[in-house]
C-alpha cells in the first residue's frame, strides 16, 4: 500500500434525519448534536450526532489543522451518497460542543471543520434531501482526513 493511503485518518460520525431540514443553504453544510431544528438552520443536514467539532480526536485535529491537508466527506443515507472536498487550516480551532460545518468561503469559526468546499447543503439532490427530512431516517458522515 502506497505510503499516501497509510496516512488517511477516517472518522465515521452517525446522526438522523429531521422534518425540518431544508438543506437550502449556498454556502454552508452543518450536522449537530441537537435534537432540533428550526428552519433558521437551513444548512443543517442532520440531527443527534454522535460527535461534534470539540470531539474530534487530537490526532485528526492536528491534521485538519494543516493548511495542506485535504478533507473528504461523504453523506450516507439509504441508498444515496454525497460527496464534498474541502481544506484544512491552521485557524480551525475545533473546539464547538455541538456542531461541524463545512465551508464554501474561507471563513472560520469554532463550528467549522473544512473550509474551500466544493459544495454545500444547497447541492445535495432533492430527492436525498427528501430522505433527510424523515426523522426515522439513521444516516452517517464519513470524514475522511488525507
Amino acid at each position: 500500500m502506497s505510503q499516501k493511503f497509510q496516512n488517511i485518518m477516517k472518522l465515521v460520525i452517525p446522526f438522523t434525519g429531521h422534518k425540518e431540514v431544508l438543506s437550502l443553504h449556498e454556502k454552508t453544510l452543518e450536522i449537530t448534536k441537537d435534537d432540533s431544528l428550526t428552519s433558521q438552520g437551513d444548512c443543517i443536514v442532520g440531527v443527534n450526532s454522535g460527535i461534534s467539532c470539540i470531539d474530534l480526536p487530537d490526532k485528526m485535529k492536528k491534521k485538519i489543522q494543516n493548511p495542506e491537508s485535504k478533507i473528504r466527506f461523504t453523506i450516507k443515507a439509504g441508498k444515496f451518497s454525497f460527496k464534498i472536498q474541502g481544506h484544512g487550516s491552521p485557524k480551525l480551532t475545533l473546539k464547538h460542543v455541538s456542531d461541524i460545518v463545512l465551508r464554501k468561503s474561507a471563513f472560520t469559526c469554532s463550528r467549522t471543520i473544512a473550509i474551500n468546499c466544493d459544495k454545500a447543503s444547497s447541492d445535495i439532490p432533492r430527492d436525498f434531501v427528501h430522505l433527510l427530512q424523515n426523522p426515522q431516517t439513521k444516516g452517517k458522515m464519513i470524514i475522511e482526513v488525507l
